[in-house]
């Protein structure tokens, strides 16, 4: 009898996080997405600070592969790392919020 089971080694990133160029009052978005569902340990981070569910920082999954974060309203102060992390898998990616010049 064999019995095929997916391990959390056995998970890949099929698809990124991808950098993201965004003004200052807009939302960005991160998307990851894994091969398959049920990788424990899920975590967010930005700048090496873990992200948390809340009326500014949205983070869901659909099936359990598709991982989204989206950062509401950013400031410039937000620009910096954006890191999805699953298990032993970890994908990064560059947030860069810009400024709107007044002198335009």
């Amino acid at each position: 009898l064999l019995l095929l089971c997916y391990t959390e080694e056995a998970a890949v990133i099929v698809s990124g996080l991808k950098n993201t160029d965004v003004f200052v009052g807009e939302s960005a978005t991160f998307t990851c997405e894994l091969s398959h569902p049920g990788v424990k340990n899920v975590q967010w981070w930005l700048d090496g600070s873990p992200l948390h569910n809340n009326f500014v920082t949205e983070i869901s999954e659909q099936d359990g592969i598709i991982h989204t974060l989206t950062l509401n309203d950013v400031a410039c102060h937000d620009s910096g790392t954006v890191t999805f992390r699953a298990g032993s898998l970890i994908s990064s990616a560059k947030l860069l919020v810009k400024g709107i010049s007044l002198l335009e």
